[in-house]
């Protein structure tokens, strides 16, 4: 009699033990939980210092790729982007030799439904000897992983996948934390995607052998950014539309040789280029307005003694008309040229927008008149 009361003794304490144990083990998984809601919080403030940065768009995507993996204590992440053509791992820590499965598993059956209805899909596998569906030699590097889908505005751009080299790691993790994370990075990839716009639509001139404006949105920035304050001067070939009407091949001699004497004359450190047609803009970094107006009023100096002329150049027909065209030819060759540059000045500083800065600039040159020939600053 006593030891079937003891044996059921026994039994209830087995079984209130095992109630606590589970009671414990789930506030342990709610307390981890949590501590991950707070890591996905300070995440987003990493997330928003990358993108800020001066880095270009690939070096961001891979400082965020290493954020997740750091804060999120993860054995494997890795972003794939889809271009409009291939997909393009753009940040990993997977070993190369599994990058060509990585980059195909939107042909994957198992993520092509996750990728059509948008939702994330976790897989993992029961013990070591199995693999996971998309895996093909590798069966002793992930057991776990969870896909999400990529959008933008509805667009798909891609996937990204977690991954743990033991299974059913996720299986209590609270999945909207990397839905927070997913969130961000889509963020970041919008963002990002308007900086790859820009450097890659940076372009040199032709005939000033200059880059084009873009440039200054850019990697320009970057340098420019390196100094609180900078002189930045747009400036005007205020007689081109004369010189275009004496000849176009005429006009383009004068830019070539007015951007090669200009570049000649400056530091490497400042940035010159072409910002629009007749107009463009110099850069002094880390000089400010006053101590620039000198040099550039000796830069304007020497370079209106520029004598340009198309003395040995050969002209099309339609350069010089068809009619006597020998005539033509020699008086075009005769005439000698100086290019006349109307200045304007103000102060960049680091942090606010150098396109509004610029935009300003380009206003008062605009609105000045064409015969203008001198150096202002607002």
């Amino acid at each position: 009699m006593w030891s079937v009361t003891i044996v059921i003794i026994l039994v209830l304490i087995i079984a209130i033990l095992t109630i606590y144990n589970m009671s414990i083990s789930k506030k342990i998984q709610e307390f981890r939980n949590l501590d991950k809601r707070f890591t996905s919080l300070n995440i987003i403030q990493d997330f928003i210092n990358i993108t800020g940065n001066d880095m270009n768009v690939d070096d961001k995507i891979k400082a965020i790729n290493n954020v997740i993996l750091e804060k999120y204590e993860l054995k494997y992440s890795t972003i794939v982007i889809f271009d409009g053509i291939d997909y393009i791992i753009k940040a990993t820590n997977v070993d190369k030799k599994h990058w060509e499965t990585l980059a195909n598993l939107h042909e994957v059956d198992i993520f092509k439904d996750s990728i059509s209805t948008t939702n994330p899909k976790y897989i993992t596998v029961n013990n070591e000897k199995e693999q996971l569906p998309y895996q093909k030699q590798e069966f002793g590097r992930a057991k776990s992983a969870i896909f999400f889908p990529l959008y933008i505005d509805n667009v798909y751009i891609g996937y990204w996948l977690i991954e743990s080299g033991v299974p059913h790691d996720f299986d209590n993790i609270d999945i909207t934390i990397f839905e927070i994370a997913k969130e961000n990075i889509v963020t970041v990839l919008k963002a990002v995607n308007y900086q790859k716009i820009l450097e890659s639509i940076v372009r040199k001139d032709l005939f000033s052998g200059l880059y084009s404006a873009e440039y200054l949105y850019g990697e320009g920035k970057k340098i420019i950014d390196k100094y609180d304050n900078s002189a930045i001067c747009m400036f005007k070939i205020s007689n081109i539309q004369q010189i275009n009407e004496i000849s176009r091949t005429l006009g383009n001699k004068v830019i070539t040789e007015m951007s090669q004497h200009i570049k000649g004359n400056i530091i490497d450190s400042y940035i010159f280029v072409r910002y629009m047609g007749p107009k463009f803009a110099i850069v002094f970094c880390g000089v400010d307005t006053e101590s620039a107006l000198g040099f550039i009023n000796d830069l304007k100096e020497t370079t209106e003694e520029l004598k340009v002329s198309l003395e040995n150049e050969n002209f099309t027909t339609e350069e010089i008309g068809k009619t006597n065209k020998r005539r033509m030819k020699k008086k075009i060759q005769n005439i000698e040229v100086s290019p006349k540059l109307n200045f304007v000045i103000s102060t960049y500083y680091k942090g606010t927008g150098i396109e509004t800065v610029l935009k300003k600039l380009e206003n008062y040159i605009d609105d000045a008149d064409m015969t203008t020939n001198e150096i202002s600053s607002i």
